[in-house]
């Protein structure tokens, strides 16, 4: 089927010696991976490798075959031209690794409106703004909206946050979030990302923060490891 959606790109990679496998979350049919055959040979291929950076906002036209199998592209235009991630050094690093993040945790291949309006957004507001030091971790808690396991707080007061159970409780639990590391959590809760600015993260605390989100999404997603781009994120965020 011959499909035009909207698309942002999760990962490439390398096929044989000139061609890549791109992962891409469509607008209309979810996760859809492509092959480009003989990309990285073509000079003058309408369809270019560097349509497929991480997070890149593309048109696509589509040969969309059954769940499962690779697709092929017709074509394949830029919607949206970052100005700065590609440029800037710790939005690079940003898109790097919640490619990676969005790559182990989105897996649907069905409509999702809402997930890709708040992707497109997301890194809109990404691209735009200056000051994105804890972008990626009010991005990851509210990822967990649309993952099925946002923090339920009704009963945010108690002292203890069950990481398993995903809410706050008197009683404390072998996973659970305290002390110091609650208070620095509590700081993203409910939240949008203008206000962002207004959160008070040292660098230590944005790391500790960080591990609490990476933790609470291994504990929630099936086979989800720790990013291999976890170090260099940590390195140039230190």
């Amino acid at each position: 089927m011959i499909e035009t959606t909207k698309a942002i790109v999760l990962n490439t990679i390398k096929y044989g010696d000139t061609s890549l496998i791109a992962t891409c979350y469509t607008e209309k049919c979810g996760v859809k991976s492509y092959m480009l055959r003989g990309v990285l040979k073509a000079k003058k291929a309408k369809i270019k490798t560097a349509y497929f950076q991480p997070l890149m906002q593309l048109n696509l036209t589509a040969n969309h075959n059954n769940k499962g199998s690779l697709n092929s592209l017709r074509d394949v235009e830029v919607v949206h031209f970052y100005s700065s991630i590609y440029v800037n050094i710790k939005k690079q690093t940003i898109a790097l690794f919640l490619s990676e993040i969005l790559n182990q945790s989105v897996k649907e291949e069905e409509y999702n409106s809402a997930l890709y309006t708040y992707l497109e957004t997301s890194f809109l507001w990404l691209d735009m703004h200056e000051d994105v030091s804890n972008f990626h971790l009010l991005f990851l808690l509210n990822l967990t909206k649309f993952l099925g396991f946002y923090p339920e707080i009704n009963t945010i007061q108690n002292t203890y946050f069950d990481m398993v159970e995903g809410r706050f409780t008197a009683i404390k639990e072998p996973n659970a979030i305290f002390g110091e590391n609650l208070d620095q959590f509590k700081k993203l809760l409910g939240i949008n990302f203008d206000v962002l600015h207004q959160v008070n993260f040292n660098a230590a605390s944005r790391q500790v923060v960080l591990n609490m989100l990476i933790q609470y999404f291994e504990l929630h997603l099936s086979g989800f490891k720790k990013p291999k781009s976890l170090a260099i994120f940590k390195s140039v965020f230190s």
